[in-house]
């Protein structure tokens, strides 16, 4: 499952891509919007600014944009971000590799081969998933 602080991150790219003519967005102003606790969500944003998913701009009329265009962005890179490992066993991890400790022999574990194949799969949607994805999506659910 999604922590909070990745369902949050979500919700605040999302909502600043689709007023992506009006940026750079204020944090109070997606905390407000998006219903997100003000507090958390600065920590948030600024963890996305320095994975350079966003930009940010300091000042009266300063706030946050996007780095890239909203189908640039994707599901998989967000959550990796936050939530870490997106695998069933740390030992078919992409970034963030591990033995695991009971494992005999990791070329012939027909466990650990099921767990990449799910792994590979997974992240494969996620990153179609992009932002750009989300926004049309609700748009046709919308109508």
């Amino acid at each position: 499952m999604l922590s909070k602080k990745t369902k949050y991150a979500i919700n605040a790219l999302v909502y600043i891509a689709k007023n992506k003519d009006e940026q750079p967005i204020s944090v109070s102003r997606i905390s407000e919007e998006q219903n997100i606790p003000l507090k958390f969500l600065e920590s948030i944003l600024t963890e996305l600014k320095n994975a350079r998913i966003l930009n940010s701009t300091k000042g009266k009329y300063g706030g946050y944009s996007l780095n890239a265009t909203p189908d640039e962005i994707h599901m998989a890179k967000v959550m990796r971000l936050f939530d870490g490992a997106i695998a069933l066993l740390p030992c078919v991890t992409y970034e963030f590799y591990e033995r695991c400790e009971e494992c005999v022999d990791e070329e012939t574990c027909g466990i650990r081969q099921i767990a990449m194949e799910i792994r590979n799969e997974t992240v494969k949607r996620l990153k179609a998933a992009t932002f750009a994805d989300i926004i049309k999506r609700e748009k046709k659910l919308k109508k």
